[in-house]
Formats: C-alpha cells, structure tokens, sequence
C-alpha cells in the first residue's frame, strides 16, 4: 500500500515539473478570477479570459475536446458578463436571484439532454478516452457560467459539483497543476455560494423594508 501512495505521488510531481507555460497562466488567472467572482468584482470576466484562451489550448492538446469547446463558450460569456455586470453597476444595481424549482427542472433536464447530446458527438467523431466524463462536465459548466452571467445563486452549487468531478478527470489527463487548482476551485466555490446567500438574504430583507 505504501509503495503504491508513493507511486502514485511520484507520478503527480512528474506532471508537476511538465506543466507547461500555458497551464500555469491558465491556473493563476483562473484562480483569480473564481476569488474575484466570489467577491462580486467586476474584474473577475477580463481576467477570466485570459484563463479561457490559455486552457483551450491546454484542454485541447489534452483531448479534452469538450473541455476545449467550452472554453470558446466561455469567452462568449466573459464578455456577456462583463457588461451585463457593469450595466448593472451604473445602475447601482446587483441584484443576486435564486432559481424557482420549475427553473431548477429546466436547469436539470438542459444538463442531462445536452450530456447526451455531447457524449454522442466526442464517442464517434473525436479520440477522447472520457467521453462521458468530458460531455457531463462540459454540459454541466456550460449551464453554470450561463447561471452565473445572470447572479444566479444556484450557480455555485452546479460549480461545486463539477469541480468535484472535473479534479480525478484532470488527474487521469496528466494536468497535476490544473488538478490543484480545481481542488482550490471547490472551497472557493464554496465561499462564493455563502457569500451571494448573505448577499441575496440582505436584498430580500432591504427589499421587504
């Protein structure tokens, strides 16, 4: 059992010292941006793509193929978000919303129709050895950023999920540092879901008043 930890540790340091450039630009400004997010700045959507460019080419070098078709889907929506956010600001408004439970079944059966849809397309017309694994993240992140485009609380918690499975995804691709990162994505996931619910609770109470 010994012998296979220190195996398996020897084999993530060795992904370590062959991480490329691009993985590391793409790691520190994703790092930034998800903290800056959590925080509601403004400068999380210009940071972010920087992070989107660098990671599709990483993802697609990986032949993570849907990983690297969301990052384009991903720079659509940074700069989406970032006028919806600073239009919102000159209005002095930033108001966070929560999904009803009709939205919340809508949200679901998007995620699962466009999982198959995915899984169809990277099973016969791409090399990728995770098709499902790729489709189901990919599916599922396409429908966070969107939710968080718009302040849906809700968006954390489709983040946390994924963030959880994208990690031994990312670990079975040799992406040790993109692995790290994700992990640390998952508490500030976390941290950004408790922040927008203290936030959305103060609009709810400065509503009623």
């Amino acid at each position: 059992m010994l012998l296979s930890d220190t195996s398996f540790f020897q084999s993530v340091l060795t992904q370590f010292q062959q991480t490329g450039w691009l993985e590391w630009v793409g790691t520190i400004s994703g790092f930034i941006c998800i903290y800056l997010a959590a925080k509601e700045n403004i400068w999380n959507w210009p940071i972010s793509i920087v992070s989107v460019l660098a990671y599709s080419i990483v993802f697609y070098e990986s032949q993570l193929f849907g990983d690297a078709a969301l990052q384009i889907y991903f720079l659509g929506t940074a700069f989406y978000g970032w006028y919806f956010w600073l239009y919102k600001k000159e209005k002095h408004e930033k108001p966070i919303e929560i999904l009803t439970i009709k939205q919340w079944l809508f949200v679901f059966l998007s995620i699962l129709i466009l999982t198959g849809l995915l899984y169809v397309y990277l099973k016969n017309f791409t090399k990728t050895d995770v098709p499902l694994a790729d489709s189901f993240c990919t599916a599922m992140s396409f429908v966070a950023q969107l939710l968080m485009t718009r302040k849906i609380l809700q968006s954390w918690i489709l983040w946390i999920i994924v963030d959880i499975c994208y990690v031994p995804l990312y670990l079975h691709k040799h992406l040790a540092l993109t692995t790290v990162l994700y992990v640390a994505l998952i508490v500030l996931a976390i941290i950004g879901y408790l922040d927008w619910k203290k936030t959305y609770k103060l609009q709810f109470i400065t509503n009623e008043n």
